[in-house]
C-alpha cells in the first residue's frame, strides 16, 4: 500500500467548498459595484446646460434648452433606468429653433432617488406638472418614452390644459406581453434576492440589457453602455428601481387613454420586442384622432437608436400644433 493516505470523504467535501467559496469571492469582487456618488458623476453627466433645481427637496437634474421664449415649449420625458442623455440626439436638432425641456425622473440618472419612495403614475404625473410650474411653463408639447411616455399621457388627462399634443413613443400604458426583458430588470426582480443587484452589477448585464431594447443590437456602443452603467451606480438608484418595478401597474388606466382629447403621435419601433407594436395601434385606436407612425428596423427607443428617422414624423406633427 502506498504511503500516501487516501483523501476521506469529510475532507474532500471541505476541500470543494473552499474552493467553491473562493470562485464565489472571485466572482463577487470581480462584479461589485459599489454605490458612486452624485459629486463624482457630474463632471462627466452634468455639464453645462445641465442645472439642478431644489423641488421640494428633490434635487432635480434639469436641461433648459433652445430660445427661452418659445411659446410651445417641448417636453421630453425619458423610460425606465434611462436619463435626459437618451434625447440627445433630438435635443441638438429641436433646441435650434424650439425650447427644449429634459430632466431626469426620480428614481433615475442624477436626479437619484424619490424623497417619497413613491415610484407610481400618479407620484410622477404630479412631479412633471410640479417642475413645470417651477420652470413657469403653461403649456407644452409632451413627448415620452416607454415609462415616459405613460407619464405623458398621464399628465395630459391630470392636466389638460397644460398639454398642447403629445408624443408616444412605444408607450406604456396597456397591459402586454413582452417578447424579450431587459436583464437587469430581471435582476432587479428577483424574489427574495433582488438586494443582490444592489451591491453587484456586472457591466455584461447592462449591455445585454441595453443591446435588448434596440432593433439592432450592432448599434450599441461601448460608450452608450459606459452611460447607463455609471448612472444606475448613482448611489440609490438600483433599489429605487426595484421599488418602481415592485409598484408597476399596466392597464389599470386605459380609460384615461380614451378620454384623451388632443393632437397626438404614436411613434413605435418596428422591432420593439419589450412593448409590442400592437399597443402602439391600441393608442391609435383609442386616441381620437391619432396618427399612428411605425418606424421600421427600430425598437423599444427608436429615439436613441435613430434620432434623425425617428425625429422626422415628430417635426412634421409639431408644425400642426399651436401655442
Amino acid at each position: 500500500m502506498s504511503g500516501r493516505r487516501s483523501l476521506a470523504l469529510p475532507d474532500l467535501l471541505l476541500r470543494l467548498l473552499g474552493v467553491l467559496l473562493l470562485a464565489a469571492a472571485l466572482g463577487f469582487a470581480a462584479t461589485k459595484a459599489e454605490d458612486r456618488t452624485l459629486e463624482s458623476l457630474l463632471p462627466l453627466w452634468a455639464p453645462p446646460p445641465s442645472e439642478f433645481i431644489d423641488l421640494k427637496g428633490q434635487l432635480v437634474h434639469v436641461r433648459d434648452q433652445g430660445p427661452a421664449d418659445d411659446p410651445l415649449p417641448i417636453v421630453l420625458i425619458h423610460g425606465t433606468s434611462a436619463s435626459l442623455h437618451t434625447w440627445k440626439g433630438w435635443v441638438a436638432e429641436l433646441s435650434k429653433s424650439r425650447r427644449v425641456i429634459s430632466f431626469d425622473l426620480p428614481g433615475f440618472g442624477l436626479t437619484g432617488p424619490a424623497v417619497s419612495g413613491d415610484y407610481s403614475i400618479e407620484a410622477y404625473s404630479a412631479f412633471v406638472s410640479q417642475l413645470l410650474a417651477h420652470l413657469k411653463v403653461q403649456r407644452a408639447v409632451l413627448a415620452g418614452n416607454s415609462l415616459g411616455g405613460e407619464v405623458a399621457w398621464t399628465v395630459a388627462a391630470d392636466r389638460p390644459e397644460l398639454a398642447a399634443g403629445l408624443v408616444l413613443v412605444d408607450a406604456s400604458g396597456y397591459d402586454f406581453k413582452p417578447e424579450a426583458v431587459p436583464l437587469g430588470f430581471y435582476m432587479a426582480r428577483l424574489p427574495g434576492a433582488s438586494w443582490l443587484s444592489h451591491y453587484l452589477l456586472p457591466r455584461q448585464v447592462v449591455a445585454a440589457s441595453v443591446r435588448s431594447v434596440y432593433g439592432d443590437p450592432a448599434k450599441v456602443s461601448p460608450e452608450l453602455i459606459d452611460r447607463y452603467f455609471e448612472l444606475t451606480l448613482r448611489a440609490g438608484n438600483r433599489k429605487a428601481l426595484s421599488q418602481r418595478l415592485e409598484q408597476m401597474q399596466f392597464g389599470n388606466h386605459v380609460d384615461r387613454i380614451k378620454q384623451l382629447r388632443l393632437p397626438t403621435l404614436i411613434l413605435w419601433g418596428e422591432r420593439d420586442r419589450l412593448i409590442p407594436p400592437v399597443n402602439g395601434q391600441a393608442f391609435a385606436r383609442d386616441i381620437a384622432g391619432s396618427q399612428l407612425h411605425t418606424l421600421p428596423g427600430l425598437g423599444h427607443v427608436p429615439h436613441e437608436e435613430d434620432p434623425v428617422a425617428s425625429l422626422a414624423p415628430v417635426q412634421a406633427f409639431l408644425t400642426t400644433l399651436k401655442p
